[in-house]
């Protein structure tokens, strides 16, 4: 592959293609996944038109990467104009179907004996309801690795759910009809009334699932770690998200080691080490692959400053620091030396002493 055909080491590619309409941000637990989607979604909110950020994971951090508390309705980031967030439970709740009388008491214990439909049906309405906003892109904060494979694959979910329902009302549809009858409830909560709203969930998500096999509206970021688990899970994902024919040519790979400085620490130069080992693994799977790498800083990334000042490292590639080489550099260099020396001639004092004594 020649260095023209290498792929940026950016997310420029996501922020020049203004017919995406889905982003997804994931990967393992604990690698970014929250800043690192919240940074997209600010570097979107300044080339586009109006951007909304959501997040899926039930554990949320996008109140704590912000500074501002965030519900299920979207609400405007302070410090923006065109950029929301949300966070939404995936599990649907009994509110999230409707009151407790009725239609949709019997709907919700209905559809949370059918294993995922809760899920489905809770995912179906959100997608509903952003349908209807108009934003320009929506980015998802997903959920840990397993949690958004799953949730990806809820159009078969509810597909299995309606195929189970439909099983049910064969054996006892004349059960059914009897028993809303003995209960004084008319046909609006019948069987045929339910199955009506799940078909109508489920046109909307096949809607939607078209939408995210479209690889010009959808695609997904996958972040990680240089470290071997990460690495496995990334590739994971990676094969996963093939299966379910959704596109994905973004790697960000957090919390890097630079050797910026002189590090004297046995512990870093081996994490050093050991991260080089899996960087180079990762180019070697992925060199068609736009990939980004991230530095580990001293401090967390949060607020909506602290976000703007770190997303420099996504459009342009980070770049050590080069300060090595001046005097300052030099008289410290040389400083560590002075008590190194002097540590180890005390330990030979101490060994000789240990000597004569013996």
């Amino acid at each position: 592959m020649s260095t023209a055909d290498i792929p940026e080491e950016t997310v420029r590619n996501i922020l020049d293609q203004d017919t995406l309409k889905w982003v997804f941000v994931g990967g393992k637990g604990g690698v970014g996944k929250t800043t690192c989607s919240s940074i997209l979604s600010i570097l979107l909110a300044q080339v586009r038109s109006s951007v909304l950020i959501i997040s899926t994971d039930p554990a949320h951090n996008l109140s704590d990467v912000f500074q501002q508390r965030f519900t299920k309705a979207p609400t405007l980031v302070n410090g923006f104009s065109n950029l929301y967030a949300m966070e939404v439970d995936p599990n649907v709740e009994n509110d999230d179907i409707g009151g407790n009388d009725g239609m949709d008491s019997l709907f919700s214990e209905l559809s949370n004996a059918i294993p995922g439909i809760d899920e489905a049906m809770s995912f179906a309405e959100m997608l509903k309801l952003v349908q209807t906003m108009g934003y320009s892109c929506i980015v998802f904060d997903t959920a840990p690795t397993g949690h958004t494979l799953r949730l990806l694959q809820l159009p078969s979910a509810l597909e299995k759910g309606l195929q189970k329902l439909m099983s049910l009302k064969s054996k006892f549809g004349g059960l059914i009809s009897q028993m809303t009858r003995l209960f004084g409830f008319d046909d609006e909560f019948g069987e045929d009334a339910i199955l009506g709203r799940l078909e109508g969930m489920k046109d909307v998500i096949e809607k939607v699932n078209k939408q995210f096999k479209d690889p010009d509206l959808t695609t997904f970021v996958c972040v990680c770690i240089p470290e071997f688990l990460s690495l496995y899970e990334t590739e994971r994902l990676v094969q996963e998200l093939a299966k379910v024919e959704i596109d994905t040519h973004n790697i960000i790979i957090n919390q890097v080691l630079y050797d910026e400085e002189d590090v004297e620490s046995k512990l870093l130069k081996a994490r050093m080490r050991m991260q080089k080992k899996y960087l180079d693994q990762f180019y070697m799977l992925y060199d068609d692959f736009n990939i980004t790498k991230l530095p580990l800083l001293p401090q967390e990334v949060t607020g909506v400053e602290a976000l703007k000042e770190f997303s420099r490292n996504f459009v342009s590639p980070y770049q050590p620091s080069t300060s090595r080489g001046t005097v300052e550099d030099v008289k410290r260099r040389i400083s560590t030396l002075k008590l190194q020396l002097e540590d180890t001639e005390a330990e030979l004092d101490r060994h000789r002493k240990g000597k004569q004594k013996v």
